[in-house]
């Protein structure tokens, strides 16, 4: 392929209207360009890159038997009132009418569609296992679009779907589709780790993501030296031991205008681990007291697992008023009616603690758990932080990196067969629940997150896997006929061999063209002048490489070293 016959518009400087790395230099290398907020479109360089990550995941999907199929953009309403999503998913959803005025929505994710086509299709479990994924756009109305493709409204996607005749059949699935995650993250040459995660909307009792290590990743990931990790969302805090001491009276203090964990550590001349606070949330229309140390934040998707909630989100003043008689900030579990409450673990070993009295202006000394409150459920619902020990080991403690979700796969079971009644008849003719999998990643998000972690002040430096084009000939000056002759050789010998090759034919300045080249990242540039040639040399460099890291190779020694680098 000829640099002048593409559609490869870079730019000179950064757009200043982005903010991550990435979406800079997808922009400036020419790769995507901005329709409007949330959607990019991807110019000829930036398909080639989706494509070959694409194929990679394609081998995978086939060598475990996933089958491809190709599912609509939009849905109907209908199925997604079986399972309940559809008011779940809130503004996320874009939705929209046709003329008869049916409801449909662009599709965020497929499990409602694709357990509707299953149910219709497989009746016997001799047609189980079974799996079924695709490639498709997915559309997301995000709050606040950012991170360029990385949290896009809409973006490309690989879903992929296992059907099962029992727990134990998933298992065994779950844990091939984990392993062919992993050949892909290590075919995209990516440095990623597997962490345990929330379900989210799309449920399920055990989900894992697979993050790709970046300082800038928007997702916090705990870990230990011993194997375990998690998203800060999902990981586990260990019960607090309590400090022994005498217990002492309750005391009623007088705190004016002092509302704020901080300001009252400050009141009362305390540490903030002697603290209760009392947040109210409303779970699904119900609301609940939910308990946790001054210290520690309330971590709402723990919460929302617990309560086996759809929704949870904090209360609003009015709220909290009618149920503690008393504003924001002065809330406390001592005395609070009709209104369950959850304790987090290291609460109820805080002993003569500190919590709002359920009036203005005052809070509570001395209380202690079981003598002065008790609660409906004790349960880990906190934020994971610096000095927590890991749960699995219990002697390390927890360390903290930075990640960007590129895969989420989520063991279903039956949540959605249930929800929709797909079944299968078993050898003795008996109906039985299908069991599900769902495994999810993102195309858009594996060509952003690579960029991420490998970019220089200079431009990308792909992998060499997923480059757009794996060689970069430059001739410094293309009309001049022996520059011409020794380029065109090496690129028909190197494309004869299945390698993607870019010649940089533009009539340009040197000084342009290997500014594009850095740029655009091309794992292994070749340059070819006339002052090479008249010793029979031309010169080899591979991206990565430092500046000063070039090699002068007669023109077959070049090519015998690309080929060995690519097993060719």
């Amino acid at each position: 392929m000829f640099f002048s016959k593409l559609l490869i518009p870079t730019l000179r400087e950064f757009p200043s209207d982005v903010d991550v790395a990435s979406a800079k230099l997808m922009i400036k290398s020419g790769m995507i360009r901005k329709l409007a907020s949330g959607f990019y479109e991807f110019l000829p360089l930036g398909l080639k890159v989706l494509r070959k990550v694409e194929s990679i995941i394609r081998y995978e999907m086939s060598i475990i038997g996933g089958q491809e199929i190709i599912l609509p953009l939009v849905f109907p309403k209908s199925l997604w009132t079986e399972t309940g999503r559809w008011n779940i998913y809130g503004k996320e959803l874009f939705r929209l009418k046709d003329r008869k005025d049916t409801e449909f929505c662009l599709a965020p994710t497929a499990e409602e569609i694709i357990v509707d086509l299953v149910r219709k299709d497989v009746k016997s479990y001799r047609q189980l296992p079974l799996m079924l994924y695709q490639f498709g756009a997915k559309f997301r109305d995000e709050i606040r679009p950012r991170f360029g493709v990385m949290r896009s409204r809409e973006f490309l996607m690989k879903d992929a779907y296992s059907f099962h005749t029992d727990e134990l059949d998933l298992e065994k699935y779950y844990q091939i589709v984990f392993d062919a995650y992993k050949n892909i993250c290590v075919k995209c040459g990516l440095k990623f780790c597997v962490v345990e995660s929330a379900s989210g909307p799309i449920g399920g009792s055990l989900s894992h993501e697979f993050m790709i290590l970046a300082d800038n990743g928007e997702t916090e990931i705990a870990w230990c030296r011993c194997g375990y990790g998690a998203t800060t969302e999902k990981a586990e805090c260990l019960k607090v031991e309590s400090c022994k001491e005498k217990l002492h009276t309750l005391e009623e203090v007088f705190t004016p205008s002092v509302s704020t964990i901080e300001d009252t550590v400050k009141f009362l001349n305390l540490s903030p681990k002697k603290f209760v606070k009392t947040m109210i949330y409303i779970a699904d229309g119900n609301p609940v007291a939910v308990l946790a140390r001054g210290d520690h934040e309330i971590n709402e998707a723990k919460l929302q697992t617990l309560l086996e909630a759809n929704e949870v989100m904090l209360a609003d003043e009015q709220t909290v008023i009618s149920i503690t008689n008393a504003p924001t900030g002065f809330t406390g579990p001592i005395g609070l009616r009709d209104v369950n409450i959850v304790a987090d673990l290291s609460v109820i070993e805080i002993l003569n603690a500190v919590c709002g009295a359920n009036k203005k202006d005052y809070h509570v000394k001395n209380v202690n758990y079981k003598r002065d409150y008790n609660v409906n459920i004790v349960a880990d619902v906190r934020k994971v932080v610096s000095g927590d020990i890991c749960p699995r080991c219990k002697e390390e403690e927890l360390k903290f990196l930075r990640g960007i979700e590129v895969g989420h796969i989520f063991k279903l079971s039956t949540k959605y067969s249930k929800l929709m009644n797909a079944t299968y008849l078993d050898t003795k003719g008996k109906e039985n629940l299908i069991f599900m999998g769902c495994y999810g990643l993102g195309v858009t998000r594996i060509v952003a997150a690579a960029i991420e972690q490998f970019h220089d002040d200079s431009g990308i430096m792909w992998p060499d896997n997923i480059a757009p084009f794996e060689v970069l000939i430059v001739p410094l000056n293309y009309y001049d006929d022996r520059t011409r002759e020794v380029t065109e050789k090496i690129y028909r010998e190197l494309s004869s061999k299945g390698l993607d090759v870019l010649v940089d034919d533009r009539d340009e300045r040197p000084g342009v063209k290997f500014k594009d080249a850095d740029l655009i990242g091309i794992p292994y540039r070749i340059t070819i002048g006339r002052r090479y040639l008249t010793v029979g040399n031309v010169e080899f460099k591979a991206r990565r490489d430092s500046k000063d890291n070039v090699k002068f190779l007669k023109p077959e020694e070049v090519v015998a070293r690309i080929l060995k680098i690519f097993k060719k």
